[in-house]
Formats: structure tokens, sequence, C-alpha cells
């Protein structure tokens, strides 16, 4: 046995362990892709549901909320108009 038979035990062993360990990481890369895939569509349902809740808080509270606070905000500034022409003619009189 000379040194080229060797080489090629050598090269065959790596090609067989090279082979092995591909084959390890395609496995690995599916079983991850499957988890992963797995968490995304639940992580994509969650995100769903927080946006239709969150829909239906604008639209059934807070769209109402502001729609009173503008009215409220209106009134009050009418009431303090008219106090302020009620104070203006209460200074002029006594002037």
């Amino acid at each position: 046995m000379d040194i080229a038979w060797y080489r090629d035990l050598v090269i065959c062993v790596w090609g067989l362990v090279f082979t092995v360990v591909v084959i390890l990481f395609a496995v690995l890369a599916c079983l991850l892709y499957v988890r992963v895939r797995a968490i995304l569509n639940s992580v994509r349902a969650t995100s769903a549901n927080v946006h239709e809740i969150s829909t239906a808080v604008k639209d059934e509270i807070v769209g109402p909320l502001a729609s009173i606070g503008a009215i409220i905000k209106g009134i009050s500034g009418g009431i303090d108009m008219f106090s302020r022409f009620f104070r203006k003619q209460e200074g002029e009189k006594n002037e």
C-alpha cells in the first residue's frame, strides 16, 4: 500500500462525512422551517386579532368619545364667550 491508496481512502471518508453533514443540515433546516412557519402563522393570526380589536375600539369607543369631546368643547367655548360678553357689559356699567 502506497501513499496514493491512503489519499484515496481519506478522500472517500471525507466525502462520506461531508455527505452525512449536508444531509443532517438539510433535515435540521426542514425542521426549523416547519417550526418557524408555525410560529409565523400564529403571529399572523394574533396580529389579525389585534388589528380587529383595535379597529373595533377605534370605531366603537374613540369615535364617539371624540364626538362627545368636541360637543363639550363647543359648549364650554360658548359658555366662555357668553360669560365674557356679560363681564364686559358689567364692567362698562360700573365705570
